[in-house]
């Protein structure tokens, strides 16, 4: 019986707990949204509209996802005493993803917002980095 019960748990962002994390996965993601949005501004074509706005949305998702992972799986509640700014900072980075992705926003700003909101996170998450 005590082999359906585990005594050590364990969690991750895949189903190996390799801890490997890095914002930059989301940054990239958030670059990509940030650099559709300025395509689709400089092309009238709806078909090519159409398409940019669905890699748009998949990238702010992707975006998301890799935020998430980093909040759930990397930072602990030691991090969130010495950086009480964290909760709201995933907050606004993941509801930044969210207008820029579903939301259907446009606007190469928008995108410009998700990044810096990602490197403020980033700066956090390097120095809790350089601490362990």
């Amino acid at each position: 019986m005590s082999l359906l019960h585990p005594t050590t748990r364990v969690s991750a962002h895949c189903d190996l707990p390799c801890g490997v994390y890095d914002p930059a996965q989301a940054r990239v993601e958030a670059q990509s949204v940030k650099a559709i949005q300025e395509k689709y501004q400089g092309n009238e074509d709806p078909v090519f509209r159409s398409r940019a706005l669905s890699i748009k949305e998949e990238r702010a998702d992707l975006v998301k996802h890799h935020l998430w992972v980093l909040w759930t799986d990397y930072f602990k509640p030691n991090h969130l005493e010495k950086y009480p700014q964290l909760h709201d900072l995933f907050w606004q980075a993941t509801k930044a993803a969210g207008a820029a992705g579903a939301k259907g926003s446009v606007d190469p700003a928008d995108g410009q917002k998700l990044i810096d909101l990602i490197d403020d996170i980033a700066k956090i998450f390097w120095e809790t980095k350089a601490a362990a």
